[in-house]
């Protein structure tokens, strides 16, 4: 299955092949996904790459945390678990008063 780790600040010049052979210096990399929007395709400057063992997921963001890819200083993190959910107001209750319709 592997671990999933977060990578932020991808050049829009890398490839997947690009992250995956940086990456491949810390152990096995299972897959490679760089994000882009889904509405308009435009790519998003960060991905998640998938090492086969937690030991070598620490490995890459011990490793390659601030390393150079392509033109860009990278973020290398652990990724959040995928039933993750941020915790705080939503956007739907912003600039309403508590007992205010909201028409």
């Amino acid at each position: 299955m592997g671990v999933e780790i977060y990578v932020g600040h991808i050049s829009g010049t890398v490839t997947e092949d690009e992250v995956r052979k940086l990456f491949s210096v810390a152990g096995t990399v299972s897959s490679v996904h760089l994000v882009s929007d889904p509405g308009t395709g435009a790519y998003r400057g960060c991905g998640y790459v998938r090492m086969s063992t937690e030991d070598e997921a620490e490995e890459a963001i011990s490793l390659l945390n601030g390393a150079l890819l392509g033109d860009s200083q990278i973020v290398v993190k652990g990724a959040p678990p995928k039933n993750f959910k941020k915790t705080g107001p939503s956007i739907a209750g912003r600039g309403t008063k508590p007992g205010r319709d909201r028409r």
